[in-house]
């Protein structure tokens, strides 16, 4: 296997490359077996020139554009990506992307207060049954001390009869 890269070539097949921009495969293929050794030296330090342009420079107005660094339509591309739009269609969608960030918390806090709600109907619906069955026990002991009281009073009428029929002469 050789150190070179594979390329599938086809006839109008283009490639980009900064430092010539855009080109027929064949011919960067040719250009780079021509100019890269097949085993580099190890001892040598690679060093990046300082004037190397990156993908966010633009040249100026006054290099050459018929540079092959330069590239109408990246340069192109760049520049509106620099430019934050202000049309109204984008206005639009921020305040629809406000609206429903607006809605989504609103719908939270709307679940949270049915949560709230529901637990709160809960408690209520437990304190109901609470009180109605401490309203029963209290009814219960008001029937048993009204029980008692029925007895104590038979009992008491029927001691005063039996005294008073011992104390006849």
């Amino acid at each position: 296997m050789s150190a070179e890269p594979q390329f599938l070539s086809f006839k109008g097949l283009k490639q980009y490359t900064p430092e010539q921009g855009w080109g027929q495969v064949n011919d960067m293929l040719q250009a780079h077996r021509q100019t890269t050794p097949l085993h580099p030296p190890a001892n040598e330090p690679t060093a990046v020139p300082d004037n190397v342009p990156t993908l966010t420079d633009v040249p100026d107005s006054s290099e050459d554009l018929s540079s092959p660094l330069f590239d109408p339509l990246m340069s192109e591309l760049f520049e509106q990506l620099r430019v934050s739009p202000t049309d109204e269609l984008t206005q639009t969608w921020r305040t629809i992307a406000a609206e429903v960030n607006l809605l989504t918390q609103r719908m939270a806090l709307q679940r949270e207060l049915q949560e709230r709600l529901n637990k709160l109907d809960q408690d209520l619906t437990d304190l109901r049954s609470t009180i109605m069955e401490r309203l029963n026990d209290v009814q219960q002991a008001a029937d048993q001390q009204l029980a008692a009281a029925r007895q104590r009073v038979q009992v008491s009428a029927l001691a005063q009869s039996k005294l008073a029929a011992k104390l006849k002469p």
